[in-house]
């Protein structure tokens, strides 16, 4: 099975450089073209399956690249984005010392209070990919958050620390992982 894990399309809040987690904020036209662009990129791939946060920017974003109507998306509560408290919807370089340095290096230093820890992130990824991997698909996209993305990765990398905080995942990014080989690896990056 070939695994194609994207983030979703640019919003309103992403372009003002505001933490979003879970304020459920739509596409703007810049996410719906990143959305349309990355579509074209990959031509006429067909996928088998369709999963999305249930956050309606990942469920546009899977629409369009998945090239299906929203109904046919297989929403899964555990895509969503990190839960960031109190920092939800601040500027980034406003977030505080703590914030930002966790933000930074994660892997290394304790989620600020009322900030999903990222071992909730590691297990709600690895809980779905495990899902995940038991069908029988030849061709699944999964459209997320650049956050849960992170972790997503780091499972499919197998990552001592259980993420792949680097590179940021761009909106629209796709990462293309083969499960059919025990490493996983990452066999495309479509920007």
């Amino acid at each position: 099975m070939k695994i194609w894990i994207t983030r979703h399309g640019q919003t309103d809040f992403n372009k003002k450089h505001l933490m979003q987690g879970r304020t459920d904020a739509p596409l703007n036209e810049r996410g719906i073209q990143q959305a349309e662009e990355a579509r074209a990129k990959i031509g006429d791939m067909h996928f088998d399956a369709v999963y999305a946060s249930p956050l309606q920017r990942a469920k546009k974003t899977a629409s369009i690249i998945g090239n299906v109507p929203e109904d046919e998306i297989i929403v899964d509560e555990r895509l969503i984005e990190v839960d960031f408290g109190r920092y939800e919807l601040h500027r980034y370089e406003l977030l505080g010392p703590k914030m930002t340095f966790y933000w930074l290096l994660p892997e290394f230093l304790p989620s600020p209070a009322t900030v999903e820890p990222l071992s909730s992130m590691i297990a709600r990824s690895s809980s779905f990919l495990q899902d995940l991997e038991k069908k029988d698909y030849d061709n699944v996209l999964v459209v997320c958050h650049g956050g849960i993305m992170r972790t997503l990765c780091g499972y499919l990398r197998h990552s001592p620390k259980g993420i792949m905080w680097r590179p940021k995942p761009h909106n629209c990014e796709i990462r293309v992982f083969d499960t059919g080989n025990k490493d996983h690896p990452m066999i495309r990056d479509i920007c």
